[in-house]
């Protein structure tokens, strides 16, 4: 039917160092080679805020070092970095290898999870192999992910996959811009988005949107907002607005407050609570997890009904164990894509790297099988806007979505419930 592939979702910007490492030669065992085929779903014709991490970080494998031994097509220059696949076209992948360890970290589960992509292609005659992968360091910078671009470029990259964040997006899609390279980045920052600029995370606008629709069936219809003066809660309330506009969903007040202000929040927070009581306001938007369980722990002493308000938060409380701990919060909603591609995508990654990949692995994973699908690679030219757009989208490790014609892209969320010591899922996958 499609691709199958996972991500993670995103929030905020944050640092994770390695250098690039390497496959050594015989490490994926036939066992693994028909786990990696079992698992795979081709792309095919199926229908359908700072960069944020968020709480689904965890151990990640630093990757294996070894030789590799790579045919270069005979029309393709050499290339700088690693080198995977035999493919006629080439495909560069810009990631944080190097620098912060903590980015780092994850640019290198993302690579990890990009060295399984190439070698389930190779290893799986149903699949056509369509590309050669060069990953490419840039360092957690800007700078660097300009340099890179330009010089995967030179060497006849058709498409770039990544950087990671967002002001790396930005100088890497100026730079493939002039050359007419597309670019799919990694940031949820939907501002860096634009023409030839493709993002592939999910967004903060699709899940308020995701969010408000199921609030809506509900019942739930007027709400009230509580986000921090902050960059992640600038772009949660633009993704608020953008989705009460495009629902028609009223915002009844939004209050703010210094995130670094304890005494400011509770005031705020004491604001909401009475208009909470008379009952002008149904819902509470509050995306940002770190805040929530002081408020919650503020409505209970105020002896506000839980039954009486609906707590919706972002795809940001996904694991967090404050959270899970906090019985005023079981029954709150939030968005979240569909664990199941991740669960998959850690099974497949686990017994070669000994660690769970990052949640944000599963989004190179589907980059580099939307690159090799025949819909993009053998498009006339590769990777056009129109095949990047076309309206039927791709299905991907965490589930379906489409790039949008602005860059920015619309993904299918399930909605899930907060309980204690965990969550549930309450709506399956559905596109806002």
């Amino acid at each position: 039917m499609s691709m199958t592939m996972t991500m993670g979702t995103a929030t905020m910007e944050k640092g994770a160092g390695r250098a690039m490492t390497r496959w050594p030669r015989g490490m994926l065992t036939a066992a693994l080679w028909a786990l990696a085929a079992m698992i795979l779903m081709q792309v095919s014709t199926c229908s359908p805020a700072g960069d944020v991490f968020g709480s689904r970080g965890g151990t990640v494998a630093t990757g294996i070092d070894g030789p590799q031994t790579v045919q270069i097509p005979s029309n393709l220059p050499p290339a700088a970095g690693e080198v995977l696949g035999t493919g006629p076209v080439r495909v560069a992948l810009l990631l944080p290898l190097t620098g912060d360890e903590g980015l780092a970290n994850v640019g290198t589960s993302m690579a990890n999870a990009a060295r399984l992509a190439m070698q389930a292609i190779e290893g799986d005659t149903r699949i056509p192999a369509n590309i050669q992968l060069t990953i490419k360091d840039t360092q957690g910078s800007s700078t660097r992910a300009r340099q890179v671009t330009s010089e995967a470029i030179a060497e006849g990259s058709q498409l770039i996959l990544g950087p990671l964040l967002a002001e790396s997006v930005r100088a890497a899609g100026a730079t493939a811009r002039t050359q007419g390279v597309p670019v799919i980045g990694f940031s949820n920052q939907s501002g860096v988005a634009s023409d030839g600029v493709f993002l592939l995370n999910i967004l903060p606008e699709t899940e308020a949107r995701r969010s408000l629709d199921y609030a809506r069936s509900l019942g739930r219809s007027n709400i009230v907002a509580l986000v921090s003066n902050s960059t992640v809660g600038d772009v949660q309330m633009a993704a608020l607005q953008a989705a009460t506009a495009a629902t028609g969903t009223p915002i009844q007040g939004v209050y703010r407050f210094s995130e670094n202000s304890l005494s400011e929040f509770q005031d705020q927070a004491n604001l909401i609570i009475p208009i909470i009581q008379s009952g002008q306001v149904d819902t509470l938007f509050l995306p940002e997890r770190r805040f929530a369980p002081n408020i919650a722990l503020l409505l209970e002493n105020a002896g506000v009904d839980k039954n009486a308000i609906t707590i919706i938060g972002s795809s940001d409380w996904d694991g967090d164990s404050k959270i899970q701990s906090t019985p005023y919060l079981a029954g709150a909603f939030y968005p979240s894509v569909d664990p199941t591609g991740y669960e998959r995508m850690a099974a497949q990654y686990e017994p070669v790297f000994g660690a769970k990949p990052h949640p944000l692995s599963t989004f190179a994973y589907t980059a580099v099988l939307l690159a090799n699908s025949d819909a993009l690679a053998k498009a006339n030219p590769p990777f056009s806007r129109t095949a990047l757009t076309r309206s039927n989208g791709f299905d991907g490790r965490d589930g379906v979505f489409r790039f949008l014609s602005n860059g920015t892209n619309t993904h299918a969320l399930v909605m899930k419930q907060a309980e204690l010591g965990g969550s549930r899922v309450v709506d399956p996958a559905k596109m806002p």
